[in-house]
């Protein structure tokens, strides 16, 4: 819930505005990031739409269900 009241509130125009929120985040190709939850505990993959400042959830789950999954692809 913390990392979802943050995103409400902020204003990010690129994936690079998020690292700098959230400097252990990763950025993928194609406007994807990767954040650790929980002391790395779960991993959510989101998508950027830049163009219309929209944020898609691919995914979220264990770190087990992560390395089980193509985080390019979700």
């Amino acid at each position: 819930m913390a990392w979802f009241r943050h995103a409400l509130k902020a204003d990010w125009a690129s994936p690079a505005d998020v690292k700098q929120d959230f400097r252990h985040a990763s950025i993928l190709q194609d406007g994807r990031v990767v954040f650790n939850i929980a002391g790395n505990k779960y991993r959510l993959i989101v998508w950027f739409n830049d163009a219309y400042r929209v944020t898609y959830i691919r995914f979220f789950g264990t770190h087990a269900q992560y390395d089980r999954i193509d985080a390019q692809t979700v």
